[in-house]
């Protein structure tokens, strides 16, 4: 197995520690402190040299394990150490890997300076507090600053020998802060507007040593940044690169760690703790660019991505990145991103954070319950809103494109529903944020932006829970043949639909039975191939009746008008015009599993319907002879007339 040394006293080489334990290796990791060792990863296949080393004792380590590679992953102003590593490699035949840290980038109005003697000279030509951030083991040189014990407050890691050199270089207990980093921007404001600091000096300690948080703090504390330059560095690789190359020359996998966010509205006070700490801790951040404006921390690596083919591109070409934060608006399986991306990161170690969804706000902005409601998404799809309106007391709606909402009003009151309420919110969350409440015939009018979201209640909805509408129920006319109730119910019986279906209405007529498979099939669509002028205007009246956006209209002679149609999962055949079995022959080939219902009343077309059964050898196959008698009222009396008796034939799976 191969044997790897890593000088792990950094983030990244702690993250390097964290990669290489999951991996056949056997891995040994120098830090110089044992609290530098408390803050490594545990692992099986991994040993801890917690002290200082001399480059003899480097060079003694290395002679006696004969490691394959050497990475030093030192701070950039530990020269000395990284000087002593590459000397005890050259002197053992080790081959040495440096891992730069990436450099952070200073604005025209900072301090640069090179050495902590130049910060010194400069801060004794000023005046102010000062919060040092560049260690304990430096604080000595900053003793001859003028005013040292009441200027200056030092930030240094919470260890007793830490504490020993700010007592030594004279620093007063209440002008220490002993913590562990890393520290956010909000973290380095609370700290220097406490002590009303003028300066912040630092190290350029790059994004893994939280410079840009410093800068941002410092420009929003009103603090000049004194930045101490680095001292020379050898050549070497970024962490990516360092690890491109380890899983490259010893075979190695790279697993990444991706967290996708939810962020609710948008806002960094609407998110979880989990969800900020996650953003925080990211490598690279992906998303949406409005998103990634809103939590986005300073210098963090970001990619503007929406599509998943995109975003799992990204995050498989660049392994070396270790963790990606992936943010979403609202909630992580609410109508969320999410659910096509999973699949393309199945080789990741993906977690997923919830968020608040623009469901959860708006209804708790109006002070309603939600779990009654159905929620429906138009963002880039078709659906049958009108319908789930009509059959329903409360629909949330998430609307898509500019001004959507308008449309979706203008829609529902063309349905016949402007009646019902519709509470519209328009960028929660945000500042500018807004809810309008009216009818849908009052908002029908009006310009919403397009990141809005609404409640549409309906105290006169009804859902379907039988077929058999009755005859008065639909317009009609009398040359237009329509399906009875009590036949149409019998039919769509036999069809054994399911809500997703697709379906022919074939001879459509009235459109009754075309009205009842569109309230049947919510989720799925019925297409109603009629070829007479008349009944097609009525059928479309019908339709429009009934508020059904998944039932489309189709004018023309079967079965040619349905060639151009997708296959059907069910069709019902009411009227052939003499062309039954060439309609029959057509669904057969645009689907062998086809379900079919049809229907004859005359001696011939009862003839013909039989006779397909045979030619087409249908798999399974049902015949019903339906008489049905009706109540008329002959003076006191109540006497039943008889309707044509018909025929209603059920097949599927025949041969073509």
């Amino acid at each position: 197995m191969y044997k790897l040394c890593i000088f792990a006293g950094t983030t990244e080489g702690r993250k390097l520690v964290e990669f290489l334990i999951t991996q056949p290796l056997f891995v040994t990791a120098c830090v110089a402190t044992e609290y530098g060792e408390t803050l490594l990863p545990e692992g099986e296949n991994m040993t801890v040299s917690a002290h200082r080393m001399t480059r003899g004792e480097m060079a003694q380590l290395f002679s006696r394990e004969g490691f394959d590679l050497v990475v030093d992953a030192t701070h950039p102003y530990a020269s000395v150490v990284t000087e002593n590593i590459c000397a005890a490699c050259e002197e053992t035949g080790t081959e040495y890997l440096r891992l730069l840290r990436s450099s952070g980038k200073a604005q025209e109005d900072d301090i640069l300076v090179p050495d902590i003697a130049g910060a010194v000279d400069y801060l004794n030509t000023q005046e102010g507090n000062i919060l040092l951030t560049t260690g304990s083991k430096e604080l000595k040189a900053f003793s001859r600053l003028e005013g040292f014990s009441q200027r200056v407050y030092a930030r240094v890691l919470p260890m007793m020998e830490s504490l020993e050199l700010c007592r030594d270089a004279g620093v007063q207990p209440s002008h220490i802060f002993a913590m562990q980093g890393p520290f956010t921007r909000q973290m380095n404001l609370a700290m220097l507007e406490s002590i009303q600091a003028k300066f912040l000096v630092t190290k350029e300690s790059g994004g893994a040593g939280g410079f840009a948080e410093k800068l941002a703090s410092a420009r929003e504390a009103g603090a000049k940044l004194v930045i101490i330059g680095r001292p020379p560095q050898v050549e070497g690789m970024d962490f990516e690169q360092v690890v491109n190359e380890i899983c490259s020359r010893f075979g190695l996998t790279w697993k990444s760690k991706v967290t996708i966010v939810g962020i609710g509205p948008g806002s960094l006070d609407a998110m979880t703790n989990q969800a900020r700490q996650a953003i925080r801790h990211a490598t690279c951040l992906i998303g949406a660019g409005r998103m990634l404006q809103a939590v986005a921390e300073p210098g963090q690596e970001i990619l503007e991505a929406i599509s998943p083919e995109k975003i799992s591109e990204f995050i498989h070409n660049h392994p070396g990145c270790r963790e990606f934060a992936v943010v979403m608006s609202g909630d992580v399986g609410f109508f969320s991103g999410t659910k096509k991306l999973l699949p393309l990161l199945e080789d990741c170690q993906v977690t997923l954070e919830p968020g608040l969804s623009s469901l959860v706000c708006l209804c708790a902005k109006l002070g309603v319950s939600y779990e009654d409601v159905l929620p429906v998404s138009l963002h880039g799809r078709n659906h049958n809103l009108a319908a789930d309106v009509a059959r329903n007391p409360r629909v949330f709606v998430l609307a898509g494109g500019e001004n959507g909402m308008g449309r979706i009003c203008q829609d529902l009151t063309k349905a016949g529903l402007g009646q019902v309420l519709v509470s519209v919110g328009q960028q929660l969350g945000y500042p500018e944020e807004s809810i309008v409440t009216g009818s849908a015939q009052e908002l029908a009018e009006q310009t919403f932006h397009s990141l809005s979201v609404a409640l549409v209640e309906n105290e006169k909805a009804c859902r379907t829970v039988s077929c058999g509408l009755p005859d008065d129920a639909f317009l009609r006319e009398e040359k237009v043949p329509m399906t009875k109730s009590e036949v149409r119910s019998v039919c769509l019986s036999k069809l054994e639909l399911k809500d997703t279906s697709l379906v022919w209405d074939i001879g459509a007529g009235t459109g009754s039975v075309s009205v009842e498979l569109g309230r049947l099939c919510e989720k799925g669509h019925v297409y109603a191939i009629e070829q007479k002028e008349s009944a097609v205007a009525l059928l479309q009246e019908n339709c429009r009746r009934f508020a059904l956006e998944n039932l489309t209209v189709v004018p023309g002679k079967a079965p040619e008008a349905c060639e151009d149609l997708p296959a059907p999962t069910h069709a019902f055949i009411g009227g052939s015009s003499g062309n039954l079995r060439q309609i029959i022959r057509l669904l057969l080939e645009k689907n062998p599993n086809v379900r079919i219902v049809a229907t004859a009343i005359s001696l011939e077309s009862q003839a013909e319907l039989t006779q397909c059964l045979k030619e087409f050898a249908f798999e399974w196959e049902e015949v019903v002879s339906l008489s049905v008698a009706k109540a008329r009222k002959a003076g006191s009396y109540h006497l039943m007339t008889g309707l044509n008796p018909i025929l209603i034939v059920a097949m599927q799976g025949g041969r073509v």
